[in-house]
Parts: structure tokens; C-alpha cells; sequence
């Protein structure tokens, strides 16, 4: 059979997406492109604004057209917080983000025998206590690969459905997380990352004393010829204890991406952040201690309900005065379910458009000093794909540092998932250029 998958959403959902992938080709299903024609369309949702709804409606309906008489099965985080509108397009089986090998089971079942009403198998979410283990892997190509090491979380911010659509914390124990970085490794790829709905509390259900640092140096001790990289950590998980132990990895990446969405202490009490600017600023203080010019990004929610000026200056202020090497910034999104949305204050559109403008264009300022920091250093660069076609002699490659910052180098070689130290020469836009070290 010929199945087609569309991913919406975060590295978690990509990672999912991923396994699903692994497992059809495991069974001898075809994958083809989403634009073609399928015998199964397969939609991985998310939910964490409402357009991630309505682009997630929008890409079932693209399926129903693409093939009317295919099975079009609907999964993820959108399908689980509102299997009803889901199941008002007329889609053919509705699933959580959870379940995800009986998921095809129930979409192979469905090839065999069309049944005229949707079917529903989305599950109370917030009783499920085990962790789904699915295989980690990357697509055909790639040199990085999605290490699933937790899903799930409690800490409830306002403006956030996620807990209601994933649930409470699950992780996957230790030993089994140690021996997939292991196959991994043995598979060729050359650098992992760790993710998770929020990795900063792997271990914290089972109360055995385990946190996310004894995964990491497990991780880093199991493939020390791959790098180890994070995914979003939430701030106070970087003490000094965190970062004395894991600046002695090798291969650990220096890039950390620590969540943020505020840089007010009025606005972070609003959105139930556990945490304040001053223990922000500890974390990235320790950081640039710990760690050689380490990549520190984030996520800033602009226009949240009530946010005034003067707390928008503030966060201004605070993106300064941390300095981030990049950032994603979003315009706050309403989204029906969670308490942020009844909120009084709701900022005007265009007042969240002007705000995004004012914060991107700090952004980019501190990421082009960062860039230019590194102008003259020399760093390890691996290479994915090249930049420019490769009918051009020498082709342009381009890859990534440790610390996160694009690179591109010419090179005549293949120099896919090689890593190569590169003498970086100068800036182009948001990527650096370079000359390779022999």
C-alpha cells in the first residue's frame, strides 16, 4: 500500500512521524509524497495555537482532495484536545498522540474494510502512565537523528493545551534510552537529539533520584563518537551542579535552548511560568561560565494578555541583557481551553504585529554580533547537504557547529555527514562562511 504523511508541529511530532515512517517500511508499505496519490493519508497534528488547529483542518482537507477515495487518518495533539471538529470533516479514523503502532494497525485494518462512520480512539490522555516506546531514527539522508527520551507535562502555563493533549510525564528508563543511542551510533549518524514534550523533567514520575543530567552523561558515555544535543530545557534545570558535570562531555553540544516566552516578572506571574527573570539570567550566566561561547536561543510570546509597554520594554531590556544567540518569537494566540484565553487585557493584533517587529529586530542584532564573535575561530562543522547545486565546482556544503550556527564551505568532496573543522572567514546573513582545515 502507499501511504503519505504530513507532520504538523514540534521535533516531538516530527520524531513520531518518524517512527511511524520506520515501522510502514518494516511492514512493506510504500511512502510516497503528500502531494500524490495514497491509498492512506496520514495527518500528525498539533495544537499549540489555534492556527496550528486550522492549518491542521486545512492539511485534511488537502488530503480528502488529493484522493477522495483514500483512508484519511487523523493523529496528534489536535485530534486528542478536539476529536469533534476533527470528525465533523469526515476523516476515517481519529487518534491521539499516543498509541501510535495500534494507530497503523487501525489504518491497515481500515484499507481492508471501509466502514461509512469515523472511527474514534482517542483516550483519556491524562490517565496514561507508560511511556510509548517507538523506534528513534532519522529519514533516509539525514545525518542527525530524534532521540524520544519523555513525553507529557505538569507544569500547566496559562497561555498552553499541551498538558491536556499529551498528559502527565512519562519517560523512558535510562538503560533502554542508552541502548537506542547505541544503535544509533552503529547506524551512522553522527549526532542525536534528545527531545521530549519537556526533557527538563525526564526521570521526575519514578522518584528514583535520576534527573536529565545522569541521562545526558549516560548519553555521551554510550556514543562518544555522535554529538549529544538537547532540546528545550525549562530554565531552572541548569544549576551549577548541571553545568559542572556536563561541560566535562565531549560531545555534548553547547547549545542550549532554555525557554523563556517573557522577559517580565509580571507577565512570567500572568502565564504561570515557575520562574523568574533573575533565575533566567542565573542559568545563562552559569552557562557562559561553564561553556565556551556556548548557543543560547529561546521563545518569546509577545502580547500576552496584559502585557502593557512598559512590560514589553522590560523584556526588551532582558533580551539584551542575555543576549541570545537567536530566538523564536511569537505573537500570543489565543487558544480556546486554557485559562490565558479568558483573560482580560487581550492585546490588539496589531499592537502584537508591532511588538513582534520591535523584538525580532534585537534579535537580530545580538545574533549578528554573535556571528561575527566567531569570525576567526576555528569549529567543527557537520556537513548535511550542499548549499548550492552540485553541477557548481567546488560545491557550496553546508552544515552545523556545535553551538548551533550554520556554516558553509566550498568543497569539490562529498562532505555529507562528515565533519570537518572549519576556519570560519567571515558572516553571511544568519549562516557563517568558512575556509575547510585539512
Amino acid at each position: 500500500m502507499k501511504f503519505a504523511i504530513y507532520t504538523l508541529g514540534c521535533k516531538v511530532n516530527q520524531y513520531e512521524t518518524q517512527a511511524m515512517e520506520t515501522e510502514l517500511r518494516r511492514r512493506g508499505h510504500e511512502l510516497v509524497s503528500f502531494e500524490g496519490t495514497a491509498d492512506a493519508y496520514i495527518v500528525n497534528t498539533c495544537a499549540v495555537t489555534a492556527m496550528s488547529g486550522h492549518k491542521s483542518r486545512q492539511i485534511i482537507r488537502r488530503a480528502q482532495k488529493q484522493n477522495p477515495e483514500a483512508i484519511v487518518a487523523v493523529c496528534g495533539c489536535y485530534a486528542q484536545t478536539d476529536p469533534k471538529a476533527v470528525a465533523e470533516l469526515g476523516v476515517d479514523l481519529i487518534s491521539g498522540p499516543d498509541r501510535r503502532m495500534e494507530f497503523l494497525d487501525e489504518v491497515e485494518a481500515l484499507l481492508a474494510e471501509r466502514t461509512a462512520q469515523p472511527k474514534v480512539t482517542v483516550g483519556n490522555i491524562m490517565s496514561t502512565r507508560t511511556f510509548e516506546e517507538l523506534p528513534a531514527g532519522g529519514l533516509s539522508g539525514r545525518t542527525r537523528a530524534m532521540l524520544k527520551v519523555e513525553d507529557g507535562c505538569v507544569n500547566f502555563c496559562s497561555y498552553c493545551i499541551i498538558p491536556y493533549a499529551r498528559g502527565p510525564v512519562r519517560s523512558l528508563p535510562l538503560e533502554k534510552a542508552v541502548a537506542e543511542a547505541r544503535t544509533l551510533a552503529d547506524k551512522g549518524y553522527k549526532e542525536i537529539v534528545v527531545t521530549g514534550i519537556e526533557i527538563s523533567s525526564w526521570g521526575q514520575e519514578r522518584r528514583d533520584g535520576q534527573t536529565l543530567t545522569d541521562l545526558v552523561e549516560a548519553l555521551c558515555a554510550a556514543a562518544p563518537a555522535c554529538r549529544i544535543r538537547l532540546g528545550s530545557l525549562e530554565p531552572r534545570t541548569v544549576t551549577e551542579d548541571f553545568c559542572r558535570r556536563l561541560s566535562g562531555l565531549h560531545n555534548l553540544c553547547p547549545h542550549f535552548h532554555l525557554s523563556m516566552q517573557s522577559g517580565c516578572d509580571e507577565t512570567l506571574k500572568r502565564m504561570n511560568r515557575k520562574y523568574d527573570t533573575a533565575r533566567y539570567y542565573e542559568s545563562v550566566s552559569l552557562l557562559r561560565q561553564w561553556f565556551d561561547r556556548p548557543g543560547i536561543t529561546t521563545d518569546l510570546i509577545v502580547g500576552f494578555p496584559g502585557e502593557t509597554e512598559e512590560e514589553f520594554g522590560a523584556t526588551l531590556d532582558f533580551i539584551r541583557k542575555c543576549a541570545f544567540t537567536a530566538m523564536h518569537i511569537f505573537p500570543y494566540s489565543r487558544r480556546p481551553g486554557t485559562p490565558a484565553d479568558t483573560m482580560s487585557g487581550q492585546v490588539p493584533k496589531a499592537v502584537k504585529e508591532e511588538r513582534v517587529r520591535r523584538a525580532a529586530g534585537v534579535a537580530a542584532e545580538l545574533e549578528q554580533r554573535y556571528l561575527q564573535s566567531l569570525v576567526g575561530r576555528t569549529l567543527p562543522v557537520l556537513f548535511e547537504e550542499p548549499a548550492k547545486t552540485k553541477e557548481l565546482s567546488p560545491c557550496l556544503w553546508r552544515g552545523h557547529a556545535p553551538n548551533y550556527a550554520e556554516v558553509q564551505a566550498a568543497s569539490s568532496d562529498d562532505l555529507h555527514n562528515i565533519e570537518v573543522p572549519v576556519r570560519i572567514t567571515g558572516v553571511d546573513g544568519t549562516s557563517l562562511t568558512g575556509e575547510l582545515i585539512d
